[in-house]
């Protein structure tokens, strides 16, 4: 059996820090907010290097070190570092203990030991771009794995057990206070010098606990392990600590998320097909948008370029004091590309510019014209663009009705000099002149139950000087839509 272990030291005060970018390189140190009076339980080297001791008060602290935050501790931020933890020793094996809050046992059983510890070194690269500093530690059981983590200054393996353990302090036994001061009143400090004496003389001595801390200070303590449930559902949720009002320190915060939640996804061989953002407002309200995702995919690139496209153009009535984000999960999709294929070559890039169009003109303002079911002429919509474009139809062969009208888009004003005859001057840029012949008119109207209900009045008409022309009377005045050819 091989296990390797991975520990986060200051867990509480790194799942702080990782998420505020304001407190890189300064001192800090988490307050208890379980007792009355609050005490520091967590401080950074910078802190501890000024004065800052566990167990002082924020102003014996302050005191100490005059630039020193103070930050309280956040469930919600721990909770995602645990699942950035867990996620990237899944990365390592499907068998992972969630040991304690910030330390992590990894079964490395069928893997080929040689790989062991550079692999351990990637998650711990990995960890670090997830803002997290973590040591590792492989061994032949948990045990032993841990002792190399907690002794490591990035990685450890143990080789030689008895080499190993001999130099090792046996506070790393975790002794009872009692046995441990009878210990230290027969000079023993060391893991080597416990299991010098013999086991049976220490059991004699010292009892049923003497002896299982000789079994932990030998190495022979096992135990099997207890595998954590890797996540069926893929979502972060955070409480800020302070409300937001700005865009970057969101966009930090959501990308610490994404990149947690892609690296979950790829753990479980699928990709993202929508996603969901919830964001909880200051006044106790939230703003929700869904993401259907032109193309699945479980790069936390593309997927933040989504959420950074929208949350560009969003303006909240209220700071934003939390924040929820789902993946929705699906298999990625495997097809063959066709010589003629006419599906989009980068949909999610596509999908981003039309984002940023309708930010720009409005999204009533950008997609695909198609028509409405109406006779109104020159009625449509815009609809979303279809993800591949169908062949084009071959056009039917229809018998010619007439000469072709060639319209002009948008159709032009025209003042036009009308008797009961019909139209005999027009005046526009493209026709003007003496009407020498026309036709008409052909009334049209529709839509006549709703408020915008439209009528027009056509006229077919052949100037003295040459040309045929559609003139259109509306309410608003007369238009010249197109020329025959």
């Amino acid at each position: 059996m091989s296990c390797a272990v991975i520990q986060i030291s200051d867990f509480p005060l790194q799942a702080v820090v990782r998420n505020d970018p304001t407190l890189a390189g300064k001192a800090v140190a988490l307050l208890s907010d379980t007792t009355r009076q609050a005490v520091v339980v967590a401080a950074c080297a910078a802190a501890r290097g000024a004065g800052v001791e566990l167990g002082f008060t924020a102003a014996q602290a302050q005191a100490r070190c005059g630039d020193l935050e103070l930050r309280p501790r956040s469930p919600s931020a721990e909770q995602e570092a645990e699942a950035v933890l867990l996620a990237v020793a899944w990365s390592l094996s499907p068998r992972v203990e969630r040991t304690a809050p910030g330390l992590c046992t990894i079964d490395l059983q069928g893997r080929v030991p040689s790989t062991n510890l550079p692999h351990g070194r990637e998650a711990l690269d990995r960890l670090r771009g997830h803002g997290l500093q973590a040591t590792l530690g492989v061994a032949r059981t948990p045990l032993l794995a841990g002792y190399a983590a907690r002794t490591a200054v990035l990685a450890r393996e143990v080789e030689n057990e008895a080499e190993f353990l001999a130099p090792l302090t046996l506070s790393l036994t975790e002794p009872e206070p009692e046995l441990a001061a009878i210990l230290a009143s027969w000079g023993i400090r060391t893991c080597g010098a416990l299991t010098a004496l013999g086991k049976t003389d220490v059991s004699r001595r010292l009892g049923a606990p003497g002896l299982a801390l000789w079994e932990r200070a030998a190495g022979e303590t096992n135990r099997p392990l207890d595998p954590a449930r890797p996540p069926e559902h893929f979502t972060a949720a955070l409480e800020l600590e302070q409300p937001v009002e700005t865009l970057e320190p969101l966009l930090f915060v959501l990308r610490r998320c994404l990149d947690r939640l892609t690296l979950q996804l790829t753990n479980a061989g699928a990709v993202a097909a929508a996603l969901e953002l919830v964001l909880a407002l200051d006044d106790d309200t939230s703003c929700a948008r869904d993401f259907r995702l032109p193309d699945p995919t479980a790069d936390a690139e593309i997927l933040f370029r989504a959420l950074h496209t929208h949350l560009e153009s969003l303006r909240t009535a209220a700071p934003i004091r939390g924040l929820k984000l789902t993946l929705s999960p699906t298999r990625p999709l495997t097809r063959q590309r066709g010589l003629f294929e006419t599906g989009l070559r980068d949909p999610h890039g596509f999908a981003d510019t039309l984002a940023r169009l309708g930010g720009l003109l409005g999204a009533d303002r950008v997609g695909t014209p198609a028509r409405e079911a109406t006779h109104r002429p020159d009625a449509f919509r815009l609809a979303a663009p279809a993800p591949v474009v169908a062949p084009a139809p071959q056009p039917p062969v229809l018998p010619t009705l007439g000469l072709p009208l060639r319209r002009f888009r948008p159709p032009c004003p025209a003042r036009v000099e009308l008797t009961p005859q019909g139209p005999t001057h027009v005046q526009s840029s493209p026709a003007h002149g003496l009407i020498l012949r026309a036709r008409g008119p052909w009334k049209r109207d529709g839509e006549w139950w709703k408020p915008g209900s439209w009528s027009r009045e056509e006229w077919d008409v052949e100037l003295a000087g040459g040309g045929l022309y559609r003139l259109v009377r509306l309410a608003t005045g007369w238009l010249v839509e197109g020329m025959y050819d």
